[in-house]
């Protein structure tokens, strides 16, 4: 029988971190391994994205604080299926990997791919002294970007030999310029002259689209004849709904604003941008960057995380302070008034992607380390 690797997720849900375990499930070689996902709370209609055959997937019902019933459902779980590898992924999980070896899982693998506004440089003191204590149980550990990968040696004292980096990869035939068009609902009805400026993902204080929606605000009040042309669309869904939504609400950018919600049709939709913007606050690597750099467009985005290592300032696009709203309204308007800079950087920006960020290298790598860890068992 093949070997098991079981996948442990806080819940598995529209974001980043789950894209990027759904493309590693489709991707990897189905002669090789056998995938489980355990999700310590539930998961949505997201889930439906999988297609790796008949791929198990469970929810423990997490509930919120502390819930020792749980971990125990976890225990009796992992006992059950016999994994040779754990792979859990950010803090949330990080206390499944002890679980894990409780459980007499052999390796536990355990990812990191970004963080929390409430620590967003990876900090904070209960939270660093929760991850020293279960570095014990962890037998290696996943950066996806080469600050993640730093901040592990430097900050947290892990040894460089038990880190991977492995950046997150696209899709560049999905995700090219020229795909169809997306049908997306009012107000959001842009014709062929419009220029569309977006942002995607979870509506959520570390990604700040309340600082893109300041941004196009002043763009709109620097120069109002734009409003005639320019649109911003914001795709996602979080707690930070409602805000934004308040914020947006009876401005004279309420017109040309739109939140649509997750879609997906995501490649479709980054079709219709012609720049796409990231206001986070922090980020690992940002697969919706990757994306829309694999569709030829530029990208705006803050200087922080794993933001430099995929954005060229002046090449692909631009890297502006986090939370400068001025920065980032002049980044936008240059690009409003420079079609050939936009096209440029477009071009450049799809370059890189296939020739940096290809999903075969991201699913050759992950291969590699599990294949390895197999082979020593």
């Amino acid at each position: 029988m093949l070997p098991l690797i079981a996948h442990i997720v806080h819940s598995l849900d529209y974001g980043g971190l789950e894209n990027g375990l759904v493309n590693l499930l489709n991707g990897l070689p189905r002669d090789r391994y056998r995938h489980a996902v355990v999700c310590l709370t539930g998961y949505s209609d997201f889930h439906a994205r999988i297609d790796a055959g008949d791929l198990p997937l469970f929810a423990l019902d997490k509930q919120p604080g502390k819930d020792p019933r749980a971990y125990w459902r976890l225990w009796r779980l992992l006992r059950r299926l016999g994994p040779a590898i754990v792979h859990t992924r950010n803090m949330g999980v990080l206390d499944c990997t002890l679980v894990a070896q409780a459980a007499g899982v052999p390796v536990r693998i355990h990812g990191h791919h970004g963080w929390d506004v409430d620590d967003l440089h990876g900090d904070s003191q209960r939270r660093n002294r929760i991850r020293k204590l279960c570095d014990r149980f962890v037998t290696h550990y996943v950066a996806v970007s080469g600050h993640i990968a730093e901040w592990l040696i430097t900050d947290q004292g892990i040894d460089r030999n038990r880190i991977s980096a492995i950046f997150n990869g696209v899709d560049t035939e999905r995700f090219a310029p020229g795909r169809p068009e997306a049908s997306l609902p009012a107000p959001w009805q842009p014709s062929d002259n419009d220029f569309v400026i977006g942002t995607i993902g979870r509506l959520e204080a570390v990604k700040n689209q309340r600082a893109l929606v300041l941004a196009f605000f002043k763009v709109l009040g620097r120069r109002p004849e734009l409003a005639n042309r320019i649109r911003l669309v914001i795709v996602g869904e979080g707690s930070r709904r409602p805000e934004l939504e308040q914020l947006i609400a009876g401005s004279p950018a309420a017109p040309i604003t739109s939140l649509v919600g997750w879609r997906d049709d995501i490649s479709a939709v980054l079709s219709q941008f012609d720049l796409f913007v990231l206001p986070s606050l922090n980020e690992g690597i940002s697969n919706t960057v990757l994306e829309a750099m694999a569709c030829g467009t530029p990208v705006v985005a803050t200087n922080v995380g794993g933001n430099p290592q995929l954005i060229t300032p002046g090449e692909t696009g631009n890297l502006v302070a986090a939370d400068d709203v001025g920065a980032m309204a002049d980044a936008i308007e240059g690009y409003v008034d420079s079609p050939e800079l936009l096209a440029r950087h477009g071009e450049a920006a799809r370059a890189r992607a296939v020739e940096s960020f290809s999903l075969k290298n991201m699913l050759d790598q992950y291969d590699s380390l599990y294949l390895s860890y197999l082979k020593g068992a």
